[in-house]
């Protein structure tokens, strides 16, 4: 049992002051420190410095952790230059980031204050490190290969994977499913992979329409991705359309990344299934995509969350400066509102998504909470600030426990 007393917390848009917290794994009490001793009295005392703001720990549905050596490698602004560039140096890159380059990756979030991350894996290299991670993990094993003549090895490796993901029993660490997109991965895979989602429950993710390329190609089998499909896969056709994909996940709540070149009856197929879709801004940037729309996600009530991606898209794991990013990039957003939005979608809203009891200081929800160094007292602006300024993180709780600081 422990109480800890912060200088402030902050409690969904509130700020709230002179109140403590009671512990273990999730939070039993919020109430004055007097009030909490009396019911508590053998609970271990932590009393923060001044300006101290504990605040949920944030959540990263999204991040490829095997392409962590990446800095110089890859090419930016154009996505098919992206994707090429990925491939000539797929070897170099995945074999120049070992365990411990991974785990070097998922300490620099947990330093960011990042308490929960998604882990899209490709190839299962990152399974010891996320195991090992000190994190809550939802580890998203990916299905990816659109020719029909591999089909059968594609889903015996995928599933030699997705049973050693589940093999890991810790706390904290989830098993999942990612299907890679709609170009890439054929539909009797997806259908396969899909009903083992359904009969075990898991968690799930897709990448959607990032790119024009993907657009294009999924529209008119046209664009960039043609010479693309043709050259290395011998592929005249897109394997099936944007609707077609989307069917399949009629029904099954699914984390959707990117969705920039979405269009109307694609969003409104994401809302009638209750999806979500992972906001990724400097990796739309750094590829040559769009900014997501969120007033056309607002307008058709789909929620958002925000994510960073990975090193091979993005140049740090970092969801404050993500957010920061994303703040500057919608510059038609009323300020405030959505920085308190941003903040959400990386908490709350990413908890909600992934349906995890997180994401909230709140009695009953799991203990994952980060104490930020504030230098003044907080204004009705502090969302904003928080974006802003970078305050550092000094202590990280996760499932109660004390994972950074002291």
């Amino acid at each position: 049992m422990q109480i800890i007393v912060p200088h402030f917390i902050l409690m969904s848009d509130s700020i709230v002051t002179e109140r403590a917290i009671a512990f273990e794994k999730t939070i039993l009490k919020i109430a004055p420190l007097e009030e909490l001793l009396q019911e508590f009295p053998h609970a271990k005392i932590t009393t923060l410095a001044k300006n101290s703001l504990l605040m949920p720990g944030l959540i990263n549905a999204h991040v490829h952790l095997e392409f962590s050596a990446n800095k110089t490698h890859l090419s930016y602004g154009d996505f098919i230059s992206w994707l090429y560039s990925v491939i000539e140096n797929r070897e170099e890159l995945i074999g120049g980031c070992d365990t411990a380059c991974m785990a070097q990756a998922i300490d620099s979030m947990l330093a960011c204050g990042i308490t929960t991350f998604g882990a899209v894996s490709s190839h299962g290299m990152d399974l010891q490190a996320c195991a090992d991670a000190p994190q809550n993990v939802i580890f998203f094993n990916e299905l990816i290969g659109s020719q029909a003549t591999m089909a059968d090895a594609l889903f015996n490796d995928f599933s030699a994977r997705l049973d050693a993901s589940k093999s890991v029993t810790r706390e904290g660490f989830h098993t999942g499913v990612a299907i890679h997109s709609p170009y890439s991965v054929h539909p009797v895979l997806i259908k396969k992979a899909l009903a083992i989602v359904k009969s075990e429950k898991l968690k799930l993710t897709a990448h959607f329409m990032e790119s024009k390329a993907e657009r294009e190609w999924l529209d008119k089998s046209e664009g960039d991705f043609k010479e693309f499909f043709e050259s290395l896969l011998k592929q005249n056709t897109c394997v099936s359309d944007s609707a077609e994909f989307l069917e399949h996940f009629n029904a099954i709540p699914t984390l959707f990344t990117h969705v920039v070149q979405a269009n109307k009856s694609e969003l409104s197929t994401l809302a009638k299934n209750g999806h979500t879709v992972i906001h990724c801004p400097i990796s739309n940037r750094l590829l040559g995509n769009e900014t997501l729309n969120i007033k056309e996600l607002a307008e058709n009530n789909i929620p958002w969350i925000v994510a960073t991606d990975g090193l091979s898209s993005n140049y740090k794991l970092d969801l404050f400066e993500e957010m920061k990013i994303s703040l500057f990039m919608h510059s038609d957003a009323p300020l405030l509102e959505f920085a308190k939005a941003l903040l959400k979608g990386a908490t709350l809203d990413a908890a909600k998504a992934l349906g995890l009891n997180t994401g909230e200081i709140a009695v009953g929800k799991n203990a994952d909470m980060i104490v930020l160094d504030l230098d003044a007292t907080p204004t009705p602006e502090l969302a904003i600030h928080l974006l802003l300024h970078r305050y550092n993180v000094s202590k990280v709780y996760i499932n109660g426990k004390l994972e950074k600081g002291n």
